[in-house]
């Protein structure tokens, strides 16, 4: 048997280990009646599971709005579901991704995945009971816009030069990874997901890099950085509420299998493809949480503070994607064979 029929076995053996463990654990809790009234979110994530493993959406993009805005669960237990549910829909995912060999850019994912752990770390300390829950689902639907507007305009034109991997990689670089992993880690100790969009964006916007291969390198950095939010709430505080967890068990044994299949499902996808399934799932969590949540004076504000700083904030980073090929092409800012440590213009890149 070759390597690569070998590894390509790998997500399913996960699923099969899943599968045993969460059997075994349902039958000693005789935990089956919690279906009874989880089965609204076992529902929804087997679409959020799927949204995850194919798009820069973590899972929690989904569970998020949906607990909060449907099912009126407290934005602190759904941020907290979001967590925990990702380590293994998303952890899932990235083993897929890994073992059938679909490209990630590495650089990324080891830098943004220490600043995400930072930031998530820090948020979870310091931040989240900061906002109302108002305010929470708020902030996460006035980001998502606010990148989705970024992304339309710059998709405006389909033949833009994009990388497979961050050209001329220097420490500057490692820095600029490591800083938007705090930011998105912070994000993410809010609303359950962040550092996903935010290094997407970072990548896609800034760096030019292909949705094809920004997408999955957003899913192993939110497998991880979940990874690190659900083992810190329950691990280090042990204050993950009932809610969450029971919502978890209903939901471990689809996300291990919904997850994956979004991951091969995009595999072959073409990046307008991907920002497509983004623009259409980011619209209608923004039509849901404006009809849904009671709107406010202050909130108003407060939403379009978030989408106008957002917007600057990404449109400023595309402007320079945009001086950063420029510097690619300069003669000067391209390495050459030979000298590999010349930065060429950096002022410029």
């Amino acid at each position: 048997m070759s390597a690569r029929a070998s590894s390509s076995k790998i997500p399913f053996v996960v699923i099969v280990l899943v599968w045993s463990a969460w059997t075994a654990a349902m039958l000693a809790r005789d935990a089956w009646p919690l279906f009874v009234h989880g089965w609204p979110m076992s529902v929804t994530m087997a679409f959020g599971s799927f949204v995850a493993g194919a798009t820069s959406e973590g899972g929690g993009a989904v569970a998020f709005p949906v607990m909060t805005l449907l099912l009126g669960i407290e934005p602190s237990v759904a941020r907290d579901f979001s967590l925990m549910v990702q380590s293994i829909g998303m952890t899932s995912a990235s083993v897929t991704i890994l073992a059938t060999g679909i490209r990630v850019e590495r650089h990324a994912v080891v830098w943004g995945s220490l600043g995400g752990t930072l930031g998530i770390v820090l948020g979870l300390e310091f931040v989240a009971d900061l906002l109302s829950a108002s305010s929470s689902k708020m902030l996460f639907t006035s980001i998502w816009l606010a990148f989705a507007v970024a992304l339309f305009m710059i998709n405006r034109y389909h033949e833009r030069e994009v990388h497979h991997e961050i050209a001329n990689f220097l420490p500057r670089h490692a820095l600029l990874l490591f800083a938007t992993g705090v930011v998105g880690g912070v994000v993410s100790s809010i609303t359950g997901s962040g550092l996903d969009i935010t290094i997407f964006s970072l990548l896609v916007l800034r760096l030019r890099i292909n949705e094809s291969v920004a997408t999955p390198t957003s899913v192993v950095l939110m497998a991880v950085n979940s990874m690190v939010g659900f083992l810190w709430k329950g691990g280090v505080h042990s204050a993950l509420a009932t809610e969450a967890w029971e919502s978890w068990w209903v939901c471990v044994p689809i996300v291990v299998v919904g997850a994956p299949v979004g991951a091969w499902f995009i595999r072959h996808r073409s990046r307008l493809f991907v920002s497509g399934l983004l623009y259409v799932a980011i619209g209608l969590q923004s039509v849901a949480a404006f009809l849904i949540v009671p709107q406010t004076a202050g909130l108003l504000a407060f939403s379009a503070t978030v989408f106008a700083v957002g917007t600057l904030f990404f449109r400023g980073m595309a402007a320079r994607g945009v001086r950063r090929l420029e510097w690619l092409a300069t003669a000067d800012g391209v390495v050459q064979a030979g000298d590999p440590g010349r930065p060429g213009r950096s002022a410029l890149e």
